[in-house]
Formats: structure tokens, C-alpha cells, sequence
């Protein structure tokens, strides 16, 4: 039983530590409804704050629906000179959190645990995504027809991954990733010394 425990632990350290941001896709391999569907589900059956269950999701799996949702995101704020996917690597699939305005006046703690769970479950399939916060939030709502009661959290770009992304310990305090020569994805993290404030 020891030995089962330690190996279950290591399979979701690996799971979590796996669960990397990808922004490169092989585009062709299309996400299906059934998937979303099912990381949905996860992010449903997440805790809520209140039990309030704010969220609603939109789910974009087919080409013409993806075409119009790619325009109003954008990638990574570090990397200057990159303006996103180019066709061929954008996402096969996308999750919209919403929030219910007439539940949940403000975003609580709700659009943080539902879309890890959506991450986690998407990268147990191997399916790597984004979460993007920099939504053009108005025109997103006029493309897909989303009524004004919901207003939009999140969007969360999935895929099958066309990059590497490794991860690699702080240095001098810069958090910014980074891509070398060979297109290699680095991600500092803070060692965990650091991050500990106590142990009492």
C-alpha cells in the first residue's frame, strides 16, 4: 500500500509539473465537442465560493467558431516580437468561462480552481493549453452572440502541443520566460526555499 501511495504521488507531481502553458499547436488535430464537454464537466464539479456555481462555459471546437475567437486573444506579453500562433499551430480548441452576472456580481475564487481542473484533466489526455486573460471582451461577445448577462472570465486555448516547454530555476529575480535559438519554451520558477515564508 506504501509503495502504491508514493507511485500515485509521483504520477500526479508529474501530471501537475506537465500541466505547462503551450501557446504552439498542431492546429489539425482538432479538439472535439465530446472533449470539451468532459473538461467542462471537471470545471463544474470544482469547488465554488458559496456554493454559488457562477460559471457557464462556451465550448469552440469547430474551424469557422475557432477562426473567429483567435482574433480577439492575445499571446504572451514577455515575448515582444511574437504575435501569437501562426496557421498550423494555433489552438484546435477553445473553453470560455463565463460568469453569471445575475449569481455573481464580481469574479471570486471560482474562475481560478475551475480552470486548473479543465487543466489538469486536458493535460491527463495529453492536451496542453493557455489560460489568456487579455481578451478583446467586447468583440468576443458580439462574434459568439453572448448575451449580456455573462460576462467573460477566461478563455482557455487547448491543443495538442508543437513546442517544448521546460522549466528552469529563477535567476536573479527575473520571472519573464523565454525561447531559445531553437524554439525551446524556458519557464523560471522560484525555488522552493524561497516561496515558503514559514514552517511552524
Amino acid at each position: 500500500m506504501k509503495g502504491q501511495a508514493i507511485k500515485m504521488r509521483e504520477q500526479f507531481n508529474e501530471l501537475v509539473t506537465g500541466a505547462r502553458t503551450v501557446r504552439r499547436f498542431e492546429e489539425e488535430k482538432e479538439i472535439t465537442l465530446e472533449q470539451l464537454k468532459a473538461l467542462a464537466d471537471l470545471g463544474r464539479m470544482s469547488p465554488s465560493g458559496a456554493n454559488l456555481q457562477p460559471l457557464k462555459y462556451i465550448l469552440v471546437s469547430s474551424k469557422e467558431s475557432r477562426e473567429k475567437v483567435f482574433p480577439c486573444l492575445s499571446w504572451a506579453g514577455y515575448l515582444k516580437e511574437w504575435e501569437g500562433p501562426v496557421k498550423g499551430e494555433r489552438p484546435g480548441g477553445y473553453i470560455i468561462l463565463l460568469r453569471d452576472k445575475n449569481i455573481a456580481g464580481k469574479a471570486g475564487m471560482d474562475e481560478g480552481i475551475a480552470a486548473q481542473s479543465i487543466f489538469l484533466g486536458a493535460a491527463y489526455q495529453g492536451i496542453k493549453g493557455c489560460f489568456i486573460g487579455s481578451v478583446k471582451r467586447e468583440i468576443l461577445a458580439k462574434e459568439l452572440e453572448i448575451s449580456e448577462e455573462y460576462e467573460i472570465s477566461l478563455v482557455i486555448a487547448l491543443g495538442y502541443p508543437k513546442e517544448e516547454v521546460v522549466i528552469e530555476e529563477i535567476r536573479e529575480g527575473n520571472v519573464k520566460y523565454w525561447r531559445d535559438e531553437k524554439g525551446v519554451h524556458h519557464v523560471p520558477k522560484r525555488p522552493l526555499e524561497e516561496v515558503i515564508v514559514k514552517s511552524l
